[in-house]
């Protein structure tokens, strides 16, 4: 393993693991859980070995065991029942941990494992909703923070899209049923992240419903060729960057009247960036959902 992160700042870890720095230097003084590093001007740094252990010992914490208990185990003895609270326990919390860990070390093998564990005992809607989502929320406010750089959060999505693809792929021989109703999913211009739409795409195909994946960055006007092919269209995008708050009502509005003007045609949206957006005036046909998980249920 080469070029991998070997130092933390407590402000890392304190991001990474959840623990307020001010909790950690506590965990240090008084039970001698972590021996930091110390420059010259006595700024703590530590190890990957130490951030390793930190999650650990969140994770036991987080699981009912109290910190003077923890601290009584020996250093060998902390994973070891990390292993086995996450064997009879809710195993998200764990593989969270253990995804985070692969993404600092850009670690493709304990990824797979870790994915591969999973799906021994969950669905991979299961997956997606109690581990994926919440972990890609993390990592959005990590990058945020300047905890961890555009690489890791790149590492860490290519490996979920891909997985996502994979689980598309097994459904892509399944004829639709046997209805007019298409769906048309794309990201508007300057909107690269997918992850979302993706799995959304691969909701419909288990539905057994007709959908047409356009991808990123596709301009309005190109959809409107679509209608020309098909009677009943759903649109369906989602917005995390773009467009801009301030431009979302005309974005909408222009939306409405160059490709919702034809009967049976909708909009269905969702994203971040449609947060605090009013939708109390919206035009008939376009609905903004808070969540992937309520839009699915809508389908």
């Amino acid at each position: 393993m080469n070029n991998i992160q070997v130092n933390f700042s407590i402000k890392d870890l304190e991001n990474l693991t959840g623990i307020k720095a001010h909790t950690i230097r506590i965990w240090e003084k008084r039970y001698n859980l972590l021996s930091p590093n110390r420059s010259e001007t006595n700024i703590r740094n530590y190890s990957l070995t130490s951030f390793q252990k930190l999650l650990n010992i969140s994770y036991l914490n987080n699981n009912g065991l109290k910190i003077s208990k923890i601290a009584s185990l020996k250093e060998e003895e902390i994973p070891i029942k990390v292993r086995e609270i996450a064997s009879r326990a809710k195993v998200e919390d764990h593989a969270i941990n253990a995804l985070k860990m692969s993404m600092i070390n850009f670690d493709q093998v304990l990824f797979y494992n870790t994915y591969n564990n999973l799906i021994e005992n969950k669905t991979f809607s299961e997956i997606f909703y109690d581990v994926f989502l919440p972990l890609l929320n993390e990592i959005g406010l990590l990058w945020q923070t300047n905890t961890i750089t555009p690489a890791h959060e790149h590492f860490l999505s290519v490996h979920i899209k891909q997985k996502i693809l994979l689980n598309i792929e097994r459904l892509q021989s399944l004829e639709p049923k046997p209805v007019t109703r298409t769906f048309i999913l794309f990201l508007p211009d300057a909107e690269i992240h997918d992850i979302g739409l993706l799995f959304i795409n691969y909701q419909l195909r288990s539905k057994g419903y007709h959908s047409i994946f356009l991808g990123e960055s596709v301009p309005m006007d190109s959809l409107s060729d679509l209608l020309d092919f098909f009677d009943e269209i759903t649109f369906i995008s989602y917005f995390t960057v773009y467009p801009e708050l301030e431009n979302i009502p005309s974005y909408i509005d222009d939306f409405n009247d160059l490709l919702l003007q034809k009967e049976n045609t909708k909009f269905m949206l969702l994203g971040p960036k449609l947060a605090d957006f009013d939708s109390s005036n919206l035009q008939d046909g376009i609905t903004i959902y808070n969540s992937i998980e309520n839009l699915v249920k809508d389908l």
